[in-house]
């Protein structure tokens, strides 16, 4: 496993929204896309802004804070049809459970609750060299 960090949310050419991961040395990049409303979630968590009301991300993060758990990690799994796969390990009365996620949603909740993200090794080859994608992407068209 990789441990990795949110460069930015963007769109590609053809208006789609992605997140940009990359590793900690910022040598390679993983985009995944997403949807707008995911898009928006995790901006305004790079961004710490709180909605007037809580979103779902918002929501689960009070659940687990109520019940005294934690969110220890979440790791980008797999990919599979051109769709990836996450997982998000909870702590909960000294135990780890693993719960199935989409990516877009691990990661908004990782950012809220300051936990690490991480991307399974087998996905090394879906990432591209980070000066390739950052110079494609300049940076006023980043959405965060």
């Amino acid at each position: 496993m990789h441990e990795v960090k949110v460069k930015a949310v963007t769109m590609d050419e053809a208006g789609e929204f992605q997140v940009l991961l990359t590793d900690m040395e910022e040598r390679n990049i993983l985009p995944i896309h997403i949807g707008p409303f995911e898009a928006q979630a995790i901006v305004m968590a790079l961004q710490n802004k709180m909605p007037p009301r809580p979103m779902s991300h918002d929501l689960l993060k009070s659940l687990c804070s109520s019940l005294n758990g934690t969110l220890e990690k979440v790791v980008i799994t797999d990919i599979r049809e051109d769709t990836f796969y996450a997982e998000i390990y909870l702590n909960y009365n000294e135990q780890t459970y693993v719960v199935d996620s989409r990516p877009s949603d691990a990661i908004a909740l990782a950012l809220r609750c300051n936990s690490s993200i991480f991307m399974g090794l087998k996905l090394i080859e879906f990432t591209y060299d980070y000066d390739d994608i950052i110079k494609e992407d300049p940076p006023d068209e980043d959405v965060h």
